[in-house]
């Protein structure tokens, strides 16, 4: 396995990849954390270099819709750090709503956040590979991207498919060189965004979720469900589910 020393982690002032941060920092990584909110940002460095005093953590604000932002900033963490060896694609938005019903901004957002963004940030990424001829991208879709899914889902899983089929695409792209490609697809993990499915009985917490997303992250196996269970059973009866069936229990 290679040692990814220095990791790029977008959305990382909360959530999944505030958690993913911690787990690498335990590791003893160097991090390059962004997100829009600084101060989150600021707080959580300072916290990770105090119990981890041996790591460099450099962290930007960025708004991943500014597109010419993700690149300058991905660029700046590359020359401070010296390279960037992992970039984590993880910031994204959960903000849609049933179709037709009025709320296409609020699917837009969706829409624009977690693929048009994401897009511009595995360009980014891919990018610094290329010229450092190494790497690992990490695009964190969701399990939901394994069909079209109804109600308040629909905008959102679209866009996680969407990315899902552009990381398989550059995957294989880049088939035969020193970059690797991995597709995360979470469950439900609890996070910021997910702060409804504390009630559901298949939600993982916050931490054992993120240490089972690093776990992935280290294997750098193409896809992962995460955590293996119970996703990875499930994934095969979500392809088979009746449409009436997932309405009712989506």
């Amino acid at each position: 396995m290679v040692l990814r020393k220095n990791i790029l982690i977008t959305g990382a002032s909360s959530g999944l990849g505030e958690g993913m941060a911690r787990q690498f920092a335990a590791k003893g990584r160097n991090l390059a954390l962004c997100g829009r909110r600084t101060e989150k940002l600021d707080a959580l460095a300072a916290e990770l270099k105090t119990a981890h005093p041996g790591i460099t953590v450099v962290t930007r604000k960025l708004d991943v819709n500014d597109h010419d932002q993700v690149f300058s900033v991905f660029g700046e963490f590359a020359q401070e750090l010296g390279s960037l060896d992992r970039v984590i694609v993880n910031a994204g938005l959960g903000k849609g709503q049933p179709i037709g019903t009025g709320r296409f901004d609020a699917n837009r957002e969706t829409l624009e956040t977690n693929f048009i963004a994401a897009a511009a940030q595995v360009e980014a990424a891919v990018g610094i590979f290329r010229e450092q001829r190494a790497g690992h991208l990490v695009v964190v879709s969701s399990f939901s991207a394994i069909r079209g899914l109804p109600k308040n889902v629909t905008a959102y899983a679209a866009s996680k498919a969407g990315i899902s089929s552009l990381a398989q695409g550059t995957r294989a792209e880049l088939r035969g060189t020193p970059i690797k490609v991995t597709t995360l697809l979470p469950g439900y993990i609890e996070s910021e965004m997910n702060d409804k499915v504390g009630g559901n009985p298949l939600a993982t917490k916050a931490e054992p979720g993120a240490r089972a997303l690093v776990k992935a992250i280290e294997s750098e196996t193409a896809k992962a469900y995460v955590p293996t269970w119970p996703w990875v059973p499930l994934s095969l009866v979500m392809r088979v589910i009746p449409d009436g069936l997932l309405r009712k229990f989506t």
